[in-house]
C-alpha cells in the first residue's frame, strides 16, 4: 500500500485529535515500519489495519466510521495534490466514471508497483450511477467516504446506498440536487 495513504491518515489524526493520539496509536499498533512513513514508500496493508484499529480503540469510534471520515478527507487531499486530475471536469459522475480509465492509469505510470483497487462506474439514469469497488483490501467504507468527498467537492448532494460484494462493495448513487449542476466548489466544501 502506498505511503501517501499512511501519511495522510496520520496527518488527519493529528489535525483532529493531536499528536499525542498519533503517538499513542503508533505505540499501540507497533507497525513493523516503526511508523516512519514516506508518501512514496510501500507498506503492508496490515499496518493500516493496526493503525485504524488502534485509533478505533483510542477514540471509541467504529472502524467503518473512521474509514469513511478518512475517505472524505482523502478526496480533498487528492484534489490539492493532483489538480490535473480535476482539470476540465465539472461533474462528479463524469469524474467517478473516469477513475479507472484516467486517474488509475496515471497513478500506474507514476507508481508501477501500486496495487490499486478496481473501480468501475456506470450511469444507470440521468441522475443515478452505480459504482463497483473491487479490492483484496476491505476498504469499502473508505471508498464510500471518497464518493461523499467527490460530491462535496463538486457541490452535489448524493443519496448513496451500499451493499457488500464478495471482493468489495457496490454503491448506488442518486444525485439529489440535479437542478443545481454548477461549477465545482472545491476542497473547502469537503472540510
Amino acid at each position: 500500500m502506498k505511503g501517501i495513504i499512511f501519511t495522510e491518515f496520520l496527518d488527519l489524526v493529528e489535525a483532529q485529535s493531536g499528536y499525542e493520539t498519533v503517538d499513542a496509536i503508533l505505540e499501540e499498533a507497533a507497525p513493523p515500519s516503526g511508523g516512519a512513513y514516506t508518501a512514496v514508500g510501500n507498506y503492508h496493508f496490515s499496518e493500516m489495519v493496526s493503525l485504524v484499529t488502534a485509533l478505533s480503540q483510542q477514540s471509541k469510534t467504529a472502524v467503518p466510521d473512521l474509514l469513511r471520515n478518512f475517505g472524505r478527507h482523502l478526496f480533498g487531499r487528492f484534489a490539492c495534490l493532483y489538480p490535473s486530475f480535476f482539470k476540465d471536469c465539472n461533474d462528479p459522475f463524469d469524474f467517478l466514471q473516469d477513475i479507472e480509465r484516467h486517474i488509475h492509469a496515471e497513478v500506474r505510470k507514476l507508481y508501477p508497483d501500486a496495487e490499486l483497487p478496481h473501480v468501475t462506474a456506470e450511469r444507470t439514469g440521468e441522475d443515478t450511477l452505480r459504482v463497483q469497488y473491487r479490492s483484496c483490501r476491505p476498504l469499502g467504507d473508505m471508498c464510500l467516504g471518497l464518493i461523499e468527498g467527490c460530491g462535496a467537492y463538486f457541490g452535489v448532494e448524493f443519496d448513496i446506498q451500499s451493499e457488500p460484494a464478495t471482493d468489495g462493495k457496490d454503491f448506488a448513487i442518486r444525485r439529489l440536487d440535479a437542478a443545481s449542476r454548477s461549477e465545482p466548489r472545491g476542497i473547502e466544501a469537503i472540510s
